[in-house]
């Protein structure tokens, strides 16, 4: 059996369908289920037997420990995390909370799981730590792609967490031993994406006819990762990787996010045409956002030489996918933004009008 936390947000629980598609392996799921995790997302899983989910925080020690003793995974993959930047601005403590607290304890409840274990078990343990690229800090147009070895200059409270949970991670395989591996990825988007972030938030509003707002001048750059590729590597890395080693995972896709609302807009008037005019005629641009880091860029070379991984999507294929699903799941979409998370948004919007 393996660990995942985090198995009902996005990234997770996208992991989490594409292992139980492709193994027999139990999956030990947990969540806190905060307003990002959905189980809707996982109603597939609900009669297989292979999903074992438990509600619990990763900052709850002894949840942790009750649930390493009764199940003993052979590893543990930590997806857990606060992951938006703009909530991060408005309520950084929560990002400390889970991110630098959370990752703690459950390296804390690894070690001492881990150090139990039989020999035979305790060499084929892993710990890997999901994490972004936006550790790395801001890129200029002309600066060379993040390296596994470029300097961290995060800018942001969320991607100082990260940063710090990068940190300690690190930290417990060269005391410890612990045999941890780290992959740092870029954008990921896709099918069950919270619609907080650019891309589904695009979608939804373009489809109730609301403005599309832009951040600033739309001229900020990142990196664009398909989730089912985000995945494949994850396997990858959790098989091969060598210990206490990062992985930098990308698409090879950077783009404008205006070039990236351009595009959304174009696939939605071919899939959806409106009555008259284009999608394009909603753009707004509002307030940048405090911090706003100008270009991400992931360079991936050495995941593909080392362990021969690289993504099967471009950018134009993966998200004609995507637009595709969010058209065909608009129900799965409407109830993940209701309640607290559509008031969130009107706040956060209205105060970049």
């Amino acid at each position: 059996m393996i660990l995942v936390t985090g198995g009902a947000g996005f990234i997770g629980a996208n992991f989490v369908l594409d292992w139980l598609k492709g193994s027999d392996e139990p999956v030990l799921n947990v969540d806190k289920l905060t307003y990002a995790g959905n189980l809707g997302t996982l109603k597939s899983l609900k009669d297989d037997t292979r999903h074992v989910f438990a509600r619990a925080d990763i900052c709850d020690r002894e949840a942790i420990d009750a649930l390493l003793e009764q199940h003993k995974p052979r590893a543990i993959l930590h997806f857990a995390a606060e992951s938006h930047v703009d909530r991060s601005i408005h309520g950084p403590a929560e990002f400390v909370q889970t991110n630098v607290v959370g990752t703690f304890i459950l390296l804390e409840a690894a070690r001492m799981y881990w150090s139990k274990l039989p020999e035979d078990e305790k060499q084929a343990f892993r710990f890997l730590h999901v994490s972004t690229d936006e550790v790395y800090g801001s890129l200029s147009s002309t600066d060379p792609q993040f390296s596994e070895t470029t300097p961290y200059a995060p800018n942001s409270p969320y991607s100082a967490t990260k940063a710090g949970s990068d940190h300690l991670v690190r930290a417990y395989h060269h005391t410890y031993g612990l045999p941890v591996l780290t992959t740092n990825c870029s954008n990921n988007y896709g099918p069950y994406q919270f619609p907080e972030k650019l891309i589904p938030l695009m979608i939804a509003n373009a489809l109730n006819g609301k403005p599309l707002p832009v951040y600033g001048d739309g001229q900020n750059v990142r990196d664009w990762l398909y989730v089912g590729d985000h995945c494949s590597a994850i396997r990858e890395v959790l098989a091969r990787g060598a210990l206490g080693e990062t992985y930098n995972v990308g698409g090879w896709n950077e783009k404008k996010n205006l070039e990236v609302v351009h595009t959304l807009c174009d696939l939605l008037d071919k899939a959806k045409p409106k009555s008259s005019g284009s999608y394009r005629d909603q753009i707004t641009y509002v307030k940048d956002r405090p911090g706003h880091d100008r270009r991400y860029a992931i360079d991936a070379r050495k995941l593909e030489r080392e362990l021969g991984w690289k993504p099967a999507e471009t950018f134009d294929t993966g998200l004609a996918k995507t637009v595709q699903w969010y058209l065909d799941n608009q129900a799965w979409a409407d109830e993940v933004a209701s309640g607290d998370y559509r008031r969130w948004v009107e706040t956060n919007y209205a105060q970049r009008a």
